[in-house]
């Protein structure tokens, strides 16, 4: 007999975001993918519910064929992703049911993970790493939990995590671990295989869709138990989930920038609780948000000895910039005695601005509300959309040649070592450096074998690399983020600076120096004590008088359009409709404008997120008919990561 399924069409279309009722065999379950016919197209369609009686009065079409069978656990995350994060079930379907479409912002990877090989199973494990896993197996064995597992920078979570994952299978379960990018965390990837071999599948959003398909197949049999990926792995297809890890919680790289905005960390916690698993938040720098909220597993300090002393440059009393003269002294003593350094300096190119002496000018890009960033192709560059331009002898407002370079990037940074300590081996980490697949891992492997070498680049040097060796990181100019208009900037600072630190001296005792115009700041002196719970406990005061997370959630708004007005107009008609909700507005206020749409957010404060969020997505989806008339688009982003 035919049975009648409640089915969401992949459209991503606000105005259809609603369930559609088709005439479905009778093998056919809740979260079986199939293809149907809608508005005249061939599409995929997730069956979210069943009946045996068809609904009265209404002539249904027939699906075709089952195309994906889906665990029943992944259709009610996806549908809370849609509810909590002001989206639409058809696009929070599509996390779990993935088409050929690449994830936006989501950096692919060049397919290599195991680039260095795995680590052999330690013959013991220290004390504070048995009180974990004796918490976490307890937790396994009775219904779940959430845990921050908090350690300095080779304190041993990576381990935990592998027996954890063991533990998992142990119980017939399946175990995720989730790294913020695949490619900058080989040594994660390749512990994983070397102990648990082909039982390991790799999901990221650089594989082919044969690729892909295969992996999914393996998770979806039992053949892969074990899934290791970024943030798109938190869906990954396995029946039985014992254990969800998340390392380097504190990346917010782990925030989806397109539409639906999940948050990895928080779909990972709400999906270990929909299958009583165990969620585990490993970090050496936690967020306060986890600080606060989680039971705290803590391993302490690193196993093969004291993290190295921080030393503070105060970049008024020098002369040399961007290599003061104590940066430049410990440099050449690599450069003499052999070693290897990390500098990390947070901006790309020559130099982040060019201004006229004359008139004041700073070159603009004509599309975006954003300074040209100098390259060492001697051109300006937009760093948000395509924009480029010729540097040109003089002012194209004045006309006089005094053109002043302001500030570094890590192209200069790499011109002043090539200069200063030329026998030190220079390979560069950034975004324009590691284009192309494989670069990435080519760079990578080159640092782990030189004598003597320095690695340069932006955040991507503190991201999860363990090299041998590293006798010296340095912080080149950390406060480069203090000055955003953001309320994590004090904690993004605190938290580069002391994963930077953790890189040097693993083996031998190691040095790290921090130049800084602000070092008085509270970030930079915990960071340099290594005192992150001191931070926290300051930075969480600040936060509770505030109102800002872990105490209160943000949502957020963002309309853009080819006018400013149409734009501000559309979010002065969601604020009149969020006024009835528990939410403190604030705005609507304009944004920088990006790729020629003008922009402006509205703002909530609120302690009632799912309410708000569904609430706003209402209101787009009532207005989806006049925003299509007057071009504007608008997104709902609940807790944004950056403001």
């Amino acid at each position: 007999m035919p049975r009648y399924a409640s089915v969401y069409p992949l459209v991503r279309s606000r105005a259809v975001a609603r369930p559609f009722t088709y005439e479905v065999p009778a093998a056919v379950r809740k979260g079986t993918v199939v293809s149907l016919r809608f508005h005249g197209a061939r599409r995929r369609g997730v069956v979210v519910g069943l009946d045996d009686r068809p609904p009265p009065g209404i002539r249904m079409s027939s699906v075709g064929d089952v195309v994906d069978e889906l665990p029943e656990s992944l259709i009610d995350l996806a549908l809370w992703v849609a509810e909590y994060y002001g989206s639409t079930p058809a696009r929070a379907l599509e996390l779990v049911a993935p088409v050929k479409r690449k994830a936006r912002g989501e950096r692919p990877s060049p397919g290599e993970r195991d680039a260095f090989g795995g680590e052999p199973e330690p013959a013991s494990l220290s004390e504070s790493q048995t009180r974990a896993l004796a918490r976490i197996r307890e937790a396994m064995n009775g219904g779940g939990g959430n845990f921050l597992l908090q350690g300095a920078t080779g304190s041993g979570k990576t381990e935990v995590y592998i027996q954890a994952c063991t533990a998992a299978l142990e119980r017939g379960l399946g175990a995720i671990v989730l790294v913020p990018e695949i490619a900058l965390a080989p040594q994660t990837v390749g512990r994983l295989r070397a102990r648990f071999g082909d039982r390991v599948a790799i999901l990221h959003s650089a594989l082919t869709e044969a690729d892909r398909r295969d992996e999914r197949a393996r998770i979806a049999s039992g053949a892969a138990p074990v899934v290791v990926g970024a943030r798109s792995a938190v869906f990954a297809p396995l029946a039985r989930l014992g254990v969800i890890c998340v390392d380097e919680e504190h990346d917010p790289s782990y925030k989806q920038e397109s539409d639906p905005r999940y948050d990895a960390r928080t779909v990972a916690a709400k999906r270990a609780s929909l299958e009583g698993a165990v969620a585990i938040f490993g970090t050496a720098t936690p967020r306060p948000e986890s600080w606060e909220r989680l039971e705290r597993l803590e391993l302490g300090g690193r196993l093969a000895g004291p993290l190295p002393p921080v030393k503070i440059v105060d970049l008024r009393r020098e002369r040399g910039y961007p290599l003061s003269a104590p940066l430049l002294a410990e440099l050449g003593a690599l450069e003499a005695n052999g070693g290897k350094a990390i500098l990390l300096l947070n901006r790309r190119g020559l130099a982040p601005a060019i201004h006229c002496r004359a008139c004041g000018l700073t070159r603009r890009c004509a599309n975006c509300d954003v300074a040209l960033v100098l390259h060492g192709d001697e051109r300006l560059h937009c760093h948000h959309c395509s924009w480029t331009e010729a540097t040109g002898e003089a002012c194209p407002a004045c006309g006089s040649p005094e053109l002043a370079r302001i500030g570094a990037g890590t192209q200069r940074l790499e011109r002043e070592l090539e200069a200063k300590v030329p026998r030190l081996e220079r390979i560069r980490l950034d975004a324009d450096s590691v284009r192309r697949p494989g670069e990435l891992a080519a760079a990578l492997r080159r640092f782990a074998a030189a004598d003597r070498a320095v690695l340069v680049g932006t955040q991507m040097v503190a991201k999860g690399h363990h090299f041998s060796g590293v006798a010296l990181a340095a912080v080149v100019d950390a406060d480069t983020g203090l000055g955003m208009p953001d309320f994590r900037a004090e904690e993004r600072t605190f938290q580069l600076v002391t994963q930077l630190a953790g890189r040097s001296g693993r083996e031998a005792p190691g040095k790290v120096i921090v130049q800084t115009f602000q070092p008085d700041s509270r970030p930079i002196v915990h960071a340099a004590r290594h005192d992150v719970a001191r931070f926290l406990a300051e930075e969480l005061e600040r936060r509770r008088e505030l109102g800002y997370p872990p105490f209160r959630h943000l949502v957020r708004v963002v309309a853009g359009g080819a006018e400013a007005r149409s734009a501000t107009r559309l979010l002065e008609e969601v604020a009149k409709g969020l006024a009835g909700t528990d939410a403190e507005l604030l705005g609507p206020a304009p944004l920088l404008r990006l790729r020629g749409r003008y922009r402006a957010q509205l703002l909530a404060k609120t302690g009632g997120v799912r309410a708000v969020a569904s609430q706003a997505a209402r209101l787009l989806a009532a207005a989806a008919p006049e925003m299509r008339r007057m071009r504007v688009t608008a997104v709902v982003d609940v807790d944004p990561q950056e403001l």
